[in-house]
């Protein structure tokens, strides 16, 4: 919880009684590598934290899956349409590896909204950094070329190539396994 903290204290002043009434709201959740977090069809009922592992968000499809993003540790994941619309889910959230997630749910996040004076503005913050996720990655998918993609991915997240599987970052990008074994093998 302290690394949430430290977070949330880099982007806003936190008094102890708000950052008490948050935290109480918090659950720690802890997701064994491969399990689903949320399935298509369920209703996003948590924005999260996550305190340790990575996860993907991808549509499951009969061929083959369709990869649309990662998260990491000290990152905030969530099936955030679902969450806001209280809508199901078009997609599903996976853990890459052993993950701990610190959850709040819909109604305890109104509540925070409600009787705290920095709630509003965690609200927010959260809410952006998931829209300038989502925000750059559609705007590399339509400029950008796979190898860019895949440059820039290397480049953004250099941890994320020694701990994802390539079919996984092969379908992030845009292409076939194959493609991304050539754009690999002409980078290096």
């Amino acid at each position: 919880m302290d690394e949430l903290k430290k977070y949330l204290e880099t982007l806003l002043n936190i008094n102890e009684k708000d950052w008490m009434i948050f935290s109480s709201k918090l659950i720690r959740k802890e997701f064994q590598k491969k399990s689903t977090i949320i399935r298509i069809g369920q209703i996003e009922n948590n924005i999260s934290f996550i305190e340790k592992g990575e996860v993907r968000l991808f549509i499951p499809k009969e061929e083959k899956d369709i990869t649309f993003g990662f998260c990491f540790k000290g990152e905030f994941v969530s099936a955030y349409d679902s969450f806001l619309t209280r809508t199901s889910s078009q997609y599903q959230i996976q853990a890459l590896t052993n993950t701990t997630l610190l959850t709040i749910s819909y109604d305890d996040l109104q509540k925070v909204y409600e009787t705290t004076k920095i709630g509003s503005t965690i609200g927010r913050l959260i809410s952006e950094r998931l829209f300038l996720i989502k925000s750059k990655r559609e705007q590399s998918l339509l400029n950008d070329t796979a190898q860019q993609r895949y440059l820039n991915l290397f480049k953004e997240r250099p941890n994320l190539i020694q701990k994802i599987p390539l079919k996984y970052i092969a379908s992030y990008i845009g292409v076939t396994p194959q493609a991304l074994s050539r754009i690999r093998k002409r980078i290096f």
